[in-house]
């Protein structure tokens, strides 16, 4: 008897959100407008998990930019997401479209991330080599000056030598 209570309770819970869709609102979001807004604010999402200073600095407010970026407010967008959110199906394939972009977004960064290293390896090997030339240079020219000096004393002590003698 406990067993069947959850069941039933579960199976009324499931029918009785089937029967309850939600009617489409009139100033409806389309929807690859609204896979662009979802992935838009994943984006300042994550920019603000990350680094919040980064959005704070520059005064913004990712609802905000949203809204003014694609001209909607925000009881359009709260009706457009609970309209499309009450299709769970339809809605899962909008973010497997946003977390798609959001893969590639993915994978162009550390694509870039990648080429960036390698570059400041290489500047790094290179600014290391030059460093090692210099300092071989300077090594070099030191010891050019010693044998000039030791050459100008010797030559010194010569012409003192045939002088006193």
């Amino acid at each position: 008897m406990k067993k069947i209570i959850p069941f039933l309770v579960l199976l009324t819970i499931l029918f009785s959100c089937k029967n309850e869709i939600i009617k489409k609102p009139n100033n409806l979001i389309e929807k690859e407008k609204m896979v662009n807004v979802m992935y838009d604010l994943s984006i300042l999402e994550a920019i603000r998990n990350q680094n919040p200073n980064s959005l704070e600095t520059r005064k913004i407010n990712p609802t905000e930019y949203i809204y003014k970026k694609y001209k909607i407010d925000s009881i359009q967008f709260v009706q457009s997401n609970a309209y499309y959110a009450s299709d769970y199906k339809e809605y899962k394939l909008m973010y497997d479209q946003v977390k798609s972009r959001l893969d590639k977004r993915k994978s162009l960064v550390e694509s870039l991330v990648k080429i960036e290293s390698k570059k400041s390896k290489a500047r790094k090997i290179a600014e290391g080599k030059l460093k090692a030339k210099k300092e071989a240079d300077s090594i070099k020219k030191a010891k050019q000056e010693l044998k000039i000096t030791r050459d100008a004393d010797s030559i010194k002590r010569i012409k003192e030598r045939n002088l006193s003698l």
